[in-house]
């Protein structure tokens, strides 16, 4: 019964210890990371939602009104995800593709960089 008593704030110790090791060794990168990486994906969203959702659809499937008229990609096809690169993926905001304007001139570097990893994310 002894040993039991000991055993957990023994474990704790340990548990304490590794902790803040880690928050020293910079273990916890991460964490200082999550909140500028959650914003990006919000502000990717917000673009995304106002630019690319008028033809490609919210959930990026392109089953909208313009998206059948100008043939526009699903995005979410695991296929197509499957075989396109993320510089093709940047280039095609970039610069258009087929019936799709670029964009450009209309966003900056980061805000496309935010979008590729976004159009990856619609994969189903």
């Amino acid at each position: 019964m002894i040993l039991m008593k000991h055993a957990l704030p023994h474990a704790f110790a340990i548990a304490l210890t590794a902790s803040l090791v880690a928050s020293f060794a910079g273990g916890n990168a991460h964490v200082q990371n999550d909140a500028p990486r959650a914003s990006q994906s919000t502000a990717a969203a917000a673009i995304y939602v106002r630019r690319c959702a008028s033809c490609h659809g919210k959930d990026g499937t392109a089953n909208t009104f313009k998206g059948k008229l100008r043939s526009a990609r699903n995005l979410t096809d695991p296929r197509w995800q499957a075989d396109v690169s993320v510089e093709r993926i940047f280039n095609s905001i970039t610069n258009g593709r087929g019936k799709m304007p670029g964009y450009g001139k209309k966003l900056s570097e980061v805000e496309i960089n935010s979008l590729v990893p976004y159009v990856r994310g619609l994969k189903k």
